[in-house]
């Protein structure tokens, strides 16, 4: 198993007037080479629970594993976890520093005592992964475009050799064309390498999309999780909680109530065409027929 969260609590402004639970009693398991995705509105938790996840928060309560080790126990390396769970911050700017894209990228693998050749081939081999055309290179990284930001900082992550990548709204304020070509990227990563994924989005097409398992945050709670299609049969729930569910899935369980004979578990846009070119099938075989 790669980590494992047991009763994670975090009350920011404990004992103090402004005293507010961000986390309460989280709990959850995350196998090596799994593709999560974690979802919830404003506010309910996502952010503060990924921070945990390599020790950036210290919880109020509870305990993260990695790899069978409490992170927060005697002797374990901080330092070292953070090259191995990789996290990209949802705004590049916060993570970008250096005069150029390069150096920028070399930054983190440097920090962690490889050599300079290890640095260099780790950088080249980081930016070539998520499709950065050498012409950047030399670049400064704040000229760039805003998906281009967004390829370096995982570069820049992706170049310290982790296990594990979290990604928080890497695709927020993209155009459709920048956010495909991203999460392209990182379900290449995930089949090729099989890195474990933990990808925050409001997005749910994109969730339904790239995401083998969902968890669902709110108020701090984690209240589901599960495939896209055991989470999505709870669409009413989830508009209840300020999130909605793909539209495929309310356009399929219209289809139903008007009895088209169709999967009301279908999740993503190309489950629902195949779906519906095989129900229209027997229709154009027989409209052919009679044509002829």
């Amino acid at each position: 198993m790669s980590i494992r969260a047991e009763h994670l609590t975090h009350i920011y402004g404990q004992g103090t007037a402004f005293e507010q639970y961000a986390l309460k009693d989280v709990n959850f398991e995350i196998p090596d080479g799994q593709f999560v995705g974690l979802i919830g509105h404003t506010g309910s938790g996502k952010s503060t629970l990924i921070q945990h996840l390599n020790g950036l928060l210290k919880p109020t309560s509870g305990t993260i594993y990695y790899n069978g080790e409490d992170i927060h126990g005697e002797g374990f390396s901080l330092k070292r976890l953070r090259g191995k769970v990789g996290l990209v911050f949802q705004y590049p700017e916060h993570q970008l520093f250096e005069t150029d894209v390069f150096a920028d990228v070399c930054f983190g693998p440097r920090n962690l005592g490889f050599t300079e050749k290890e640095v260099w081939e780790r950088a080249k081999e980081a930016l070539e992964l998520v499709g950065m055309d050498r012409k950047y290179w030399e670049q400064s990284p704040f000229e760039l475009s805003g998906g281009q930001k967004r390829r370096v900082a995982i570069a820049g992550v992706l170049a310290m050799g982790p296990e594990v990548l979290i990604l928080d709204e890497p695709t927020a304020g993209l155009d459709p064309r920048g956010r495909d070509e991203i999460l392209d990227k990182i379900r290449d990563l995930h089949d090729r390498k099989g890195m474990t994924i933990l990808l925050v989005s409001h997005s749910m097409e994109d969730i339904a999309r790239y995401a083998d398992r969902l968890m669902v945050m709110n108020h701090g709670e984690k209240v589901f999780d599960g495939t896209p299609r055991e989470v999505f049969e709870h669409y009413r729930e989830l508009e209840a909680m300020g999130l909605a569910a793909p539209q495929v899935t309310y356009l399929t369980h219209a289809l139903k109530e008007h009895g088209v004979p169709i999967d009301e578990e279908l999740t993503t846009v190309e489950e629902a065409r195949d779906a519906i070119v095989r129900l229209l099938k027997p229709e154009q075989a027989g409209s052919t027929g009679r044509q002829a």
